[in-house]
């Protein structure tokens, strides 16, 4: 019999109680269809979230029919907030987890803008921006007294290097950086950076703004929003939460 390692992110392992667990199967290979169906009979109190999450297979998100095979990494995302992973580990949080090209980061630590500008900024580029995203006190009428980030890493930086990949394509010549936080990020402090820089200004406004939608849309980063009477993980924000896969 084979068994599968599921790993569970944010509201998803707290409603089951546990970050991973393991599921025995009598025969691989097994659609993730059949895999979510199988769980939410085994956990009915995580059943409606593990409905709306998806499946990524070795790091990538997976349509319903994608086959798992024996030593494949399987985990399921719930939507995302933008929100192994580093959000508890407070010794892995003290090393940035930085992508080959060095142009995305998630780190436990404080992040400082200039840094990740200045991997995008060049002599031949007229215009450069850094789009900063900071914890707010106030949403209506609730009072935010700090937010909790926790990501998948090594996929976060993944889905994070395509954005950037998009806007190289897209925006001819524009250059792309992003930084995330992970942890306790407190009111006032920094959890998001976006560096983009274009050999003109309207590029350079279109590419910032897409980096931060696909952000929020695609990158399995999660927030806990922790207010004086409670706290709730944040999913997807803004449009729907349509990332890509695999469809074979």
């Amino acid at each position: 019999m084979d068994t599968i390692q599921i790993l569970l992110f944010a509201g998803l392992a707290e409603s089951i109680g546990q970050s991973s667990v393991h599921f025995p199967q009598d025969q691989l290979p097994l659609a993730t269809k059949a895999l979510k169906e199988q769980l939410m009979k085994s956990y009915p109190e995580a059943a409606s979230l593990i409905s709306v999450s998806l499946a990524a297979v070795n790091q990538e998100y997976a349509g319903d029919e994608h086959l798992i095979l024996p030593g494949d990494e399987v985990a399921l995302i719930p939507p995302v907030s933008g929100g192994d992973g580093l959000g508890g580990d407070s010794e892995a949080q003290a090393t940035p987890a930085v992508s080959a090209d060095g142009l995305c980061m998630i780190s436990g630590q404080t992040l400082q803008p200039d840094e990740t500008l200045a991997k995008v900024q060049h002599r031949n580029h007229g215009a450069s921006l850094s789009f900063v995203g900071t914890t707010r006190e106030m949403t209506g009428e609730m009072k935010t007294v700090t937010l909790e980030y926790e990501a998948y890493v090594p996929m976060a930086l993944a889905e994070m290097q395509k954005i950037v990949h998009q806007i190289q394509e897209q925006w001819p010549g524009a250059r792309c950086a992003i930084s995330h936080r992970i942890g306790t990020v407190d009111v006032g402090e920094i959890s998001v950076v976006i560096a983009v820089s274009a050999p003109h200004r309207d590029s350079c406004y279109d590419a910032s703004r897409y980096a931060i939608e696909e952000l929020k849309r695609t990158v399995p980063i999660w927030k806990k929003e922790i207010w004086e009477d409670g706290s709730e993980w944040k999913g997807v924000q803004t449009g729907p939460w349509a990332p890509t896969f695999d469809k074979n």
